[in-house]
């Protein structure tokens, strides 16, 4: 099609979704991303970009909160598999996120719990 580009995209939210997949490894590169998510929300003019600031915090949150059901539930066994689905769920949204960022493509229910 004309116009369309195979360029890879560094724009801001694509930038938070690649510092999300990096904290699979460690989670310290997830807490700059949400912390640029909260800064550049207010900064970047874009439509379509702030939907993704939106779900890159929601997705922190959420992942922060459902962590940390997961290390009480530890105690009566159905915490492991919380702590296991976490990064799963954390890797696919962050995924999600950057293939709609590379389209310059606004996230389409950014306040979902789900994908």
């Amino acid at each position: 099609m004309a116009g369309e580009t195979n360029d890879f995209q560094m724009n801001k939210p694509t930038v938070i979704s690649l510092l999300y997949l990096a904290s699979l490894l460690g989670g310290i590169p997830s807490l700059i991303g949400v912390i640029l998510a909260y800064v550049w929300r207010k900064e970047d003019g874009a439509a379509w970009a702030e939907s993704h600031y939106r779900y890159h915090i929601r997705t922190f949150w959420l992942g922060f909160a459902w962590a940390i059901v997961g290390v009480l539930l530890v105690v009566v066994g159905i915490g492991f598999l919380i702590l296991l689905l976490i990064p799963v769920w954390f890797a696919v949204r962050a995924v999600k996120s950057l293939m709609a960022a590379q389209r310059n493509e606004a996230i389409e229910n950014p306040t979902t719990w789900l994908v």
